[in-house]
């Protein structure tokens, strides 16, 4: 039985400590199981890797030299060397820290995201907006609730968080799982009814339904 569980153990190193873990885990996962850090924004316990913030990124050395990677997507395998905090990741890391804080300068999260990675300010201007554009919100209604009330539409610096066509959406049940997984309060709503509420993110008013997956009726019925 030991040599059984042996086969599914690999051996990596990480910031030059020597780590033991199973296959089939993530970079991040193993980092965070080992008390190193690496900042996150997109990545959600409760949801599929994404790897779009480019926060998690780390270092790898191969053969062939150095390779950037997504910690969150890019599974621990047996001898892998990682840095989690060269030049380069420090580099690439405020980049994107800056463009968060040129977008959402306004928002605490964000705001305390960019200093963790040395960043204070941002040389770029964009239009303000609370969303980052992480996804959590698309990913939670799809992977946790089954559904897909609200998707991201259009592209380059007009993508947007959105309902299909901008109007409510029949597949929505104001489960609020959208409202929760947010990491920067983008997504607000109140009740109207005892049966229906409003999301001010998107100015569309919702009736309750029932979640695919627990059954539970919303609106009480």
């Amino acid at each position: 039985m030991l040599e059984i569980m042996e086969e599914f153990v690999i051996t990596l190193t990480i910031n030059d400590k020597t780590i033991h873990t199973q296959v089939g885990r993530s970079i991040l996962e193993v980092a965070r199981d080992n008390a190193i850090w690496i900042p996150t924004l997109c990545y959600h316990e409760a949801l599929k890797p994404y790897g779009g913030c480019r926060l998690c990124l780390v270092e790898l050395e191969t053969p062939r030299g150095s390779r950037v990677v997504s910690s969150c997507t890019f599974p621990a395998e047996d001898g892998m060397v990682v840095h989690t905090n060269t030049k380069t990741i420090q580099q690439s890391r405020q980049i994107v820290a800056q463009l968060l804080l040129a977008r959402a300068g306004h928002v605490p999260f964000i705001r305390e995201l960019a200093a963790s990675v040395g960043v204070n300010d941002t040389p770029y201007t964009l239009p303000q907006d609370t969303c980052v554009l992480c996804a959590r919100c698309v990913r939670a209604c799809q992977e946790i609730v089954g559904m897909s009330a609200i998707s991201i539409a259009n592209r380059g610096s007009d993508r947007v968080v959105v309902p299909p066509f901008k109007i409510s959406s029949a597949d929505c049940i104001e489960c609020t799982t959208c409202v929760l997984v947010c990491p920067t309060d983008a997504i607000t709503l109140d009740d109207i009814t005892d049966s229906s509420r409003t999301v001010h993110e998107w100015q569309s008013e919702y009736a309750r339904g029932a979640c695919r997956l627990c059954e539970y009726t919303l609106n009480g019925n």
